[in-house]
């Protein structure tokens, strides 16, 4: 694991050229490692997308491993364990089979690929090793170029909702993002998208006929058709990637002569296999619930974590719709008399733009009448931890910048006072050591920054524990890496 950490680029993101560089070198990679034949054998399903690509995935493999099928699942970021990443019929690695994995060697002329390089190359191996039926392969960032596009003849390719994300890389239009997606269609190779902004839309249908492919736009799926079962996955967006799931997955059956069903019957009908897969798929951090356990008896269960790891505009407005239902649904069935705080804990990558992403969560909230009583920003832990540390705090010695959270602080106070017609700007208030040795704490009207996470959960647990009439609802969202920590904090 410590090799592993070594591989993390210290950057947040790299040039285009360098960009371009390190992906053809994935070619020399793959003959040093023997495996450019045993991916062209492979029958993988490719998925790229700004939104749900990991949730389109997970359905999918859920879908035909109720088929029987030894299924591979690759997708990024984990949260927790980088074993996360790499599922054998729906399950994780064990240690020690995993460590067998990890041993490479370059030249001096051949430098090591970087993180998500390794780990694609490490999930190719590892598929052709173990012989799986089918491997549905997640796109990293973009299509084009990214570390996954060595792979040559995928059984069919799926785009996911496309929107603004990574911009600093693949373009600021729609187009240029859709350009960069499409990169990943392949000559006469089937694919399907779902419904997309016209601009984007014209773009894939123009690659597509350029390379001969058959595209298709997935409808959403029809809940009607689960006999009675929710999906796996809450949130009504993810009907719009199961019914992508759907048409991957038939298609696969149909390419590799495993069934003759046809996709449009699958409008009215789906059979067993289908429907147990979709219901029963799992994913950590997106719609995800869980109470915190580690307040004192009478608090328990007075502090719930809401977690989806939404980091871009449009999936900001879909979280913040899945928030606010689950909050309603929560009042109707709450039969205590306490009264329910939505709380903010958020942090971002620098390169997101919050001047678009706090009014999106903001409006959409507020639509549905709720408001976030206070924003707690803080930042990653993982970004100062290493690839296997399991560690619920920071490495001794450590100094963390948080001048990007105070960034995001003032960008909320500005939006929020805006909103209530009063534009006037207040000096934030700096307490030092007021909950841990060394750590601050900077407060304004509206939020606060902590200097580390572990120091906001904590601020947390003693608000339930002080206030005993309140019950708080704490959204975390922004980044799936702040996901992640949060899950390692805490107690269910």
């Amino acid at each position: 694991m410590d090799a592993l950490s070594s591989l993390i680029t210290k950057k947040s993101r790299s040039s285009k050229p360098v960009a371009d560089h390190r992906f053809d070198r994935m070619f020399d990679y793959l003959t040093i490692l023997d495996l450019e034949e045993p991916i062209n054998q492979m029958k993988i399903i490719h998925v790229a997308g700004t939104k749900g690509k990991g949730s389109t995935c997970v359905f999918t493999e859920a879908i035909l491993r109720n088929y029987g099928f030894h299924t591979g699942l690759f997708t990024s970021p984990h949260l927790i364990d980088v074993r996360e990443r790499f599922r054998l019929n729906g399950g994780h690695m064990h240690r020690k089979v995993f460590g067998i994995f990890l041993v490479a060697k370059c030249s001096d002329d051949m430098p090591m690929p970087t993180l998500f390089h390794f780990l694609s190359l490490l999930a190719f191996k590892i598929f052709a090793t173990e012989q799986v039926d089918v491997a549905i392969i997640e796109v990293g960032l973009g299509g084009q170029r990214d570390a996954t596009n060595v792979i040559q003849s995928p059984i069919v390719c799926g785009i996911t909702p496309l929107g603004y994300d990574h911009t600093e890389i693949l373009g600021n239009t729609l187009e240029e993002i859709a350009s960069q997606k499409a990169g990943i269609f392949k000559k006469g190779v089937p694919a399907f998208t779902v419904s997309q902004p016209p601009e984007a839309m014209q773009v894939l249908e123009q690659k597509a006929s350029q390379l001969d492919v058959c595209l298709q736009v997935a409808n959403q799926l029809d809940g009607n058709l689960l006999n009675g079962l929710h999906l796996g996955l809450a949130g009504e967006h993810q009907y719009v990637n199961a019914g992508l799931a759907i048409m991957l997955s038939s298609m696969w059956l149909q390419q590799t002569g495993h069934s003759k069903v046809n996709p449009i019957d699958l409008t009215s009908r789906l059979p067993e296999p289908f429907i147990k897969g979709l219901t029963t798929a799992s994913l950590q951090g997106r719609a995800q619930i869980i109470a915190d356990r580690a307040c004192d008896n009478q608090s328990q269960g007075d502090l719930v974590f809401y977690l989806d790891g939404a980091h871009s505009p449009e999936s900001m407005e879909v979280c913040a719709n899945w928030f606010s239902l689950a909050v309603k649904e929560d009042r109707e069935q709450e039969s205590c008399l306490k009264d329910s705080t939505q709380i903010l804990l958020f942090n971002c990558m620098s390169v997101r733009d919050p001047h678009l992403l706090f009014p999106r969560l903001l409006d959409t909230c507020a639509c549905q009448g709720i408001n976030f009583k206070k924003a707690l920003f803080v930042p990653n832990m993982s970004l100062y931890t290493k690839v296997g540390s399991s560690s619920s705090s920071l490495p001794i010695g450590v100094e963390v910048d948080y001048s990007w959270q105070m960034t995001l602080q003032t960008v909320w106070e500005d939006i929020i006072r805006n909103k209530r017609g009063n534009p006037k700007k207040l000096d934030p208030v700096s307490s030092v050591g007021e909950y841990d040795n060394d750590t601050s704490v900077i407060s304004c009207e509206n939020s606060m920054v902590f200097s580390s996470l572990p120091l906001a959960i904590k601020w947390l647990r003693e608000t339930v524990e002080q206030k005993k009439s309140i019950r708080l609802q704490v959204l975390v969202t922004g980044s799936l890496h702040l996901i992640g920590d949060v899950i390692k904090l805490v107690k269910t």
